[in-house]
């Protein structure tokens, strides 16, 4: 069974304040993690797409030696 509950911002801050200080702790730990979270996946974003890639000439060489090693298995 799932409950949804629509509660208002600063609902959930008034929420979050009333917590005693052991789970507000944990809350505050779960909430940072999350951020890190998205972080990292940022940072593995933006390292992939500022990445190297090839040039038309060298996919073309890539294709020619693919074309070849497969010629050269099927003799």
């Amino acid at each position: 069974m799932q409950l949804q509950v629509d509660i208002d911002f600063n609902q959930l801050i008034q929420l979050a304040k009333k917590l005693p200080s052991r789970q507000w702790a944990k809350l505050k730990q779960e909430v940072e993690k999350k951020q890190a979270t998205n972080n990292s996946a940022s940072e593995l974003e933006t390292f992939l797409l500022s990445a190297p890639t090839f040039s038309k000439k060298q996919l073309d060489e890539i294709a020619k030696t693919r074309k070849a090693i497969n010629e050269w298995r099927t003799r």
